[in-house]
């Protein structure tokens, strides 16, 4: 038995649980502008309950690490990572606190605005990690993001890394990243607005802008963008990889759906490349339906990959 599949998990996913609360436009308001929306529609998410969805939604052993509220909304998103097979064994009610919301308006192109109260989320401390260690040591890969105070991020980050795991880093909201965390990012997952952040502007080419943030400290990188696929970036060179096409219903939570794959598929060893091709393959159909974790497909539900 190889060393991923001797570990306990697959994939822990350190990182927000929140209740997508979605309103369908025409078009988005302009600053003091009043719109019509369709029908309020809530569904579970938050980018670390989503990745954790869709990676079990894949056939991985998956934990997660968070805090959720003593409201309706935590029974929601409880019930949702449990009814995927997410071990919840670290995922924290927090008293007399709301689960985290998102704000989400949906055009009707298929593209989102969305805005985050974090609620619980903003709770995570290095004290629910010390709590985890059991659960983080035990994964092959770590996947954290940045709905959750940077200090739990980098205390997950930690003890990943010295106890030999993988640590997978989607820098969304984009935010200063610290020289100790930029170091253990392997891969460092970004758009091209969340790079151009971190690089304090943007480069003219997408392959530039995943070397550019190798050599900023990250011990490899990846570059999504959209329906054009992703580039990603390590020792071993720089590479575009196309995605499959897709006719976009709804993109919220599909960056969230790649990189899941993309942790899963690292977890069972293979190469950052092959890895972010088939998370391509995920992304692309977490587009077809509308809402982010019940668009997430299972292995049979993939579009083929594109010719190479």
């Amino acid at each position: 038995m190889n060393e991923e599949r001797s570990r306990s998990w697959e994939v822990v996913v350190v990182g927000s649980v929140n209740a997508d609360l979605v309103v369908g436009v025409d078009r988005r308001p302009a600053p003091g502008e009043t719109v019509l929306g369709s029908d309020l529609a809530t569904h579970p998410g938050g980018k670390g309950a989503n990745q954790a969805v869709a990676a079990a939604r894949l056939g991985g052993r998956v934990g997660i690490v968070g805090r959720i509220g003593d409201d309706g909304h935590g029974e929601l998103l409880r019930g949702a990572l449990a009814a995927a097979g997410v071990d919840l064994g670290r995922l924290t009610v927090t008293e007399g606190t709301p689960s985290g919301v998102a704000l989400i308006t949906l055009g009707p192109d298929g593209d989102n605005s969305i805005i985050v109260s974090p609620g619980a989320n903003a709770r995570l401390a290095p004290d629910d990690i010390a709590a985890a260690r059991d659960m983080i040591t035990g994964a092959s890969v770590v996947s954290c993001q940045l709905e959750v105070p940077l200090p739990a991020v980098e205390a997950a980050a930690r003890a990943a890394a010295e106890a030999g795991g993988r640590v997978v880093l989607n820098l969304s909201p984009p935010a200063p990243v610290p020289d100790g965390l930029l170091g253990r990012c392997d891969p460092l997952v970004v758009n091209e607005h969340e790079a151009a952040y971190l690089l304090g502007g943007a480069r003219e080419r997408a392959e530039e802008t995943a070397e550019a943030l190798v050599r900023s400290g990250a011990r490899s990188a990846v570059v999504t963008l959209g329906a054009a696929g992703v580039v990603v970036a390590d020792g071993d060179g720089t590479a575009a990889i196309p995605s499959p096409k897709a006719e976009a219903v709804d993109t919220t939570g599909a960056g969230d759906a790649f990189t899941a794959a993309l942790c899963l598929r690292l977890a069972r060893g293979d190469t950052l490349r092959d890895a972010a091709r088939y998370a391509t393959r995920v992304g692309a159909a977490a587009v077809r339906k509308r809402g982010a974790q019940s668009s997430y497909p299972r292995p049979d539900e993939l579009p083929e990959p594109p010719p190479r």
